[in-house]
């Protein structure tokens, strides 16, 4: 069991500099749970607090019902996986992933056993006689997974574990990861300010925002239903497009109104701000959430600025009522830098926001 509690910890150093205020939070047992956010934000501080690497200052963190703060590193029952590998380069594979077991003098068997299994379950058995120079570098990431999978914990934890890695490895480790998972059903916590290993791994994301969260979710939830402007703009490629403005009233509807640019609301919008005409509020479009229609059709209408191919897809950056927007369209949607388009919005997809407090009018 590995039932993790944040129970308003938070992190203050001598300096005076908050890293982490009044966090509370349940990582239930046997949950891939991810940190996400930019630099800074108080992740990594989170995760070295689970690890007994940093000091909790205020609150109290319990793993399941045991109080936490004062227990060392060694005796918390947890594996982690840095950034950096953390090899010991002049040992061999076999010796580094047996190397924690050897130093909890573990039986030789056992220790035999584990290390071949992990090897095997991460296809690195060829491998273990080499030493770390002689390994690519996702192969030196399993050589990490797989010290950190002989120990056997009741947590597990990552730190940017994929950031060294190209773009096709960090895909395929995504995967192998998600499965390791599966495999060891134990509690995963896994730091990362990469939006797309956020989505594709996690049970639930914790966004954070100097050193305070912002939102707690699924991946559907927080991408679908974002709970401030920082949240809706961290999740999404391009990035979600943001347009001021005010509520209006016309011919009985209410609409969102910026210059000649004049969009309908969904029923479940008006359910919330109908009352409100007259606001000043912010828009939110995701890229892809548009389609190409015919001029004067409601929507988005402006000059194409430049055109981006992006294999299957194409960013357009479109100019509206003097903002820059970017929209995610398909191949067979032809335009060419200069070129005045049109283009449909998914109205029942829209978000709108505060201008003032950039807090959610519609999921909050």
């Amino acid at each position: 069991m590995a039932r993790i509690t944040f129970d308003s910890v938070g992190k203050k150093y001598p300096n005076g500099f908050v890293a982490l205020e009044g966090l509370n939070l349940d990582i239930a047992d046997k949950e891939f749970l991810v940190l996400l956010g930019p630099s800074g934000c108080g992740k990594s501080t989170t995760l070295n607090m689970i690890a007994g690497l940093e000091d909790v200052t205020d609150g109290n963190l319990l793993f399941d019902r045991d109080v936490m703060n004062t227990v060392p590193p060694h005796k918390r029952d947890v594996a982690m996986v840095f950034q950096s590998y953390a090899l010991y380069p002049h040992k061999t594979v076999y010796d580094n992933i047996a190397f924690g077991l050897r130093m909890r003098k573990h039986p030789k068997g056992e220790i035999d056993r584990r290390v071949r299994d992990a090897a095997r379950r991460l296809e690195i058995e060829p491998l273990l006689e080499r030493r770390p120079d002689q390994l690519s570098g996702g192969q030196r990431q399993r050589v990490a997974l797989g010290r950190a999978m002989v120990r056997q914990p009741a947590v597990f934890l990552m730190d940017e574990p994929l950031s060294n890695l190209d773009a096709a490895l960090r895909i395929s480790m995504r995967a192998e990861i998600k499965q390791l998972h599966q495999v060891m059903q134990t509690t995963f916590v896994y730091v990362t300010h990469d939006q797309a290993e956020a989505l594709t791994l996690a049970d639930r994301i914790v966004v954070m925002r100097g050193g305070v969260v912002q939102q707690v979710g699924s991946p559907d939830a927080i991408y679908e239903q974002p709970r401030n402007m920082f949240v809706a703009s961290f999740l999404g490629n391009p990035p979600i497009n943001f347009l001021e403005g005010r509520l209006a009233q016309e011919e009985g509807r209410v609409v969102f109104r910026r210059g000649q640019l004049r969009l309908g609301l969904p029923d479940h919008v008006i359910a919330k701000v109908g009352s409100q005409v007259g606001r000043e509020v912010v828009l939110g479009i995701r890229a892809e959430d548009v389609f190409e229609t015919q001029p004067g059709a409601e929507g988005v209408q402006g000059r194409i600025v430049s055109v981006l191919p992006v294999g299957s897809d194409q960013f357009y950056e479109m100019e509206v009522e003097g903002v820059k927007l970017f929209f995610r369209l398909g191949k067979e949607v032809q335009h060419r830098s200069g070129d005045n388009a049109a283009l449909g919005v998914n109205v029942n997809r829209l978000h709108l926001f505060d201008k003032q407090t950039t807090q959610s009018l519609v999921w909050n």
